[in-house]
C-alpha cells in the first residue's frame, strides 16, 4: 500500500511531539518521587520507610494503567488512533498540573499523600494509551520496509521528554536554596505542564487519522469489541509483549531507584541532586541520536536480533551502573550510563515501536498493544519500592542485589523476543496473522524501493 510521504512526517512529528510533552509529565513525577516527595509528603515516616512509601507512589500509576489500556485501546480501535492520542494528552496534563498545587503533608495531613496517589492514578491512566497509540499512528503511516525507523521516534519523542523533564529540574535544584526548592521550587515543572497541554493539541489536531484504519472504517470492518478479538485471536502475542515489556526494569534502575540510590541522605552515598540529575539526561541525549540508527538497523536485520542484544546488553549493564554509584564514582557512572541507558537499551527500546503493533491485526492494534505492554509495566511497577526493600540503606553490596535482579528480569524479555515470529517483511494486510509468511530477502528490498519511490512522488 502506497503512502504519502508527507503523511508519513506529520504521524511521525506528532507522534514524537507528543510524546514528549506527555512524558515530560510522566517523568516530573519520576524524578520528583525519588529526590522531593519522601521530604514533603511523608516526613512523619522513618527516612527509609518514607523512601519506600514515595517510591511506590510512582510505582502507583502503573497499576491504572491496565485500566486505562482496556478503555484507551477500545477507544483507539473503533474512534481511531487521532482521537485517543487527543484524550490522553488532556487527561495526563490537567492531573499532572493539579499535582503542582496539591498542598504538601505539613498543609492538610494525610488527605495531601492520598490525593496524591488518586492524582497518580489518573496519569497512570492516562500514559496507557499514549505509545500504543502513537505508535500505531506512525507505524501505520510509514512507507514499507521503513516502519522501524519512523516508528522508532515515538521513542525519540520519549526520551527527549525524560531529557527535558530532567532539564526543567536542573536550574532549579542547582540555583535554588535548598530550603525554597523544597518548599515551592519543585511545583514549577509540574504548572508548566499548562504549555505542554495547549502545544500538544495544537500539534495533535492537525495530524491525518491512517490509511489502514480509515480502510477499515469505510468497509464497515471496524470491531465492536477489539479487547475481546484481541484476546481471542491474538492471546499468544500479547503474553510474549507482556514479558517483553518488563524491560522497563531499565528505566526504573536507571531514573527512579538509582537517583534514589544516589541522593537520598539514608543511602549514604551523598551524591548532590543537581550532579546526579546530569546521569540520566546525558544518556537519554546519546539515546535521541542513537534511536533513528537503531530502528533503521532492524528494517534491515529485523526486529529480534536487535530487541534480544539490547535486553541483554543493557541488563549486564545495570551491574556497572549501580556499582559506579555504589563507589560515589561520578565519571563511571556516567560513563555506565551512557552504554546502559543511551546506547545499548536502544537495541529494545528503539524497535518495540513497530515490532509490538507489527504482531496484531488492524482491527484490535491498539487495545492489545496497550493491554499487554501495560501489563507487563505495571509488574516493574513496584520495583523502585522492591528494591529499596530488598536492598534498604544500610545493607550490603545493594548494587549487587538489584543488578542482579535487573539483568534476571532481561533475561525474561530477550527469551520472549526469540520466541515471538519475525514481522519486519511482512506486508500491512499480513500483519497479525499468525499464517502469514515473510517477503524472501529480494522481494522485501524490491517492495521496499518500490514503496519508497511511490512514497517520494507523492
Amino acid at each position: 500500500m502506497a503512502h504519502s510521504s508527507s503523511q508519513a512526517k506529520k504521524a511521525t512529528a506528532s507522534g514524537w511531539i507528543g510524546s514528549a510533552l506527555e512524558y515530560y509529565d510522566f517523568f516530573i513525577y519520576a524524578q520528583a518521587a525519588a529526590l522531593i516527595f519522601p521530604q514533603i509528603f511523608f516526613p512523619s515516616m522513618d527516612p527509609k520507610m518514607a523512601i519506600i512509601a514515595s517510591l511506590a507512589t510512582y510505582g502507583v500509576g502503573y497499576l491504572a494503567r491496565p485500566v486505562g489500556a482496556v478503555v484507551l485501546g477500545h477507544w483507539g480501535d473503533t474512534r481511531g488512533r487521532k482521537n485517543v492520542l487527543l484524550l490522553c494528552m488532556f487527561l495526563m496534563g490537567i492531573s499532572t498540573m493539579a499535582v503542582g498545587l496539591l498542598p504538601t503533608y505539613h498543609d492538610i495531613g494525610i488527605i495531601a499523600p492520598i490525593i496524591l496517589v488518586l492524582l497518580r492514578l489518573v496519569q497512570g491512566f492516562a500514559v496507557a494509551g499514549e505509545i500504543s497509540g502513537a505508535s500505531s499512528m506512525i507505524m501505520e503511516h510509514a512507507p514499507f520496509g521503513r516502519r522501524g525507523y519512523f516508528a522508532s521516534f515515538t521513542l525519540q519523542g520519549v526520551q527527549a521528554g525524560q531529557v527535558l523533564a530532567a532539564a526543567v529540574f536542573l536550574p532549579l535544584a542547582y540555583f535554588m536554596p535548598s530550603e525554597a526548592f523544597n518548599e515551592w521550587g519543585w511545583r514549577i515543572p509540574f504548572l508548566l505542564s499548562a504549555f505542554v497541554l495547549v502545544a500538544g493539541f495544537i500539534i495533535r489536531r492537525e495530524v491525518h487519522e491512517t490509511p489502514a484504519f480509515v480502510k477499515e472504517e469505510k468497509q464497515d470492518k471496524i470491531a465492536r469489541s477489539p479487547v475481546k478479538e484481541a484476546f481471542k485471536y491474538s492471546w499468544k502475542h500479547m503474553v510474549l509483549v507482556m514479558f517483553m515489556a518488563l524491560m522497563n526494569v531499565i528505566p526504573v534502575v536507571a531514573t527512579v531507584f538509582g537517583a534514589a540510590y544516589a541522593v537520598q541522605p539514608a543511602y549514604g552515598i551523598g551524591f548532590d541532586k543537581s550532579v546526579y540529575l546530569w546521569i540520566p539526561v546525558v544518556g537519554n541525549i546519546v539515546a535521541v541520536l542513537v534511536i533513528p540508527f537503531v530502528g533503521n538497523l532492524s528494517d534491515k536485520i529485523g526486529r529480534r536480533p536487535t530487541m534480544i542484544a539490547g535486553c541483554l546488553g543493557s541488563g549486564l549493564l545495570a551491574f556497572g551502573y549501580l556499582y559506579a554509584i555504589s563507589i560515589q564514582n561520578v565519571p563511571l557512572a556516567f560513563c555506565a550510563s551512557i552504554l546502559m541507558w543511551g546506547m545499548v537499551y536502544q537495541g529494545y527500546n528503539a524497535v518495540f515501536p513497530s515490532f509490538f503493533p507489527e504482531l496484531f491485526n488492524t482491527r484490535y492494534r491498539v487495545s492489545a498493544m496497550a493491554i499487554a505492554q501495560n501489563i507487563g509495566t505495571m509488574f516493574t511497577a513496584m520495583l523502585p519500592a522492591v528494591f529499596a526493600a530488598i536492598a534498604p540503606p544500610g545493607s550490603e553490596n545493594i548494587w549487587l542485589v538489584v543488578g542482579g535482579s535487573a539483568f534476571f528480569i532481561t533475561c525474561i524479555c530477550a527469551l520472549a523476543a526469540y520466541v515471538a515470529p519475525e514481522t519486519h517483511r511482512l506486508a500491512m494486510e499480513d500483519l497479525g496473522n499468525p499464517n502469514a509468511k515473510p517477503m524472501d530477502k529480494d522481494t522485501y528490498e524490491a517492495t521496499r524501493k518500490g514503496s519508497l519511490n511511490t512514497a517520494a512522488t507523492q
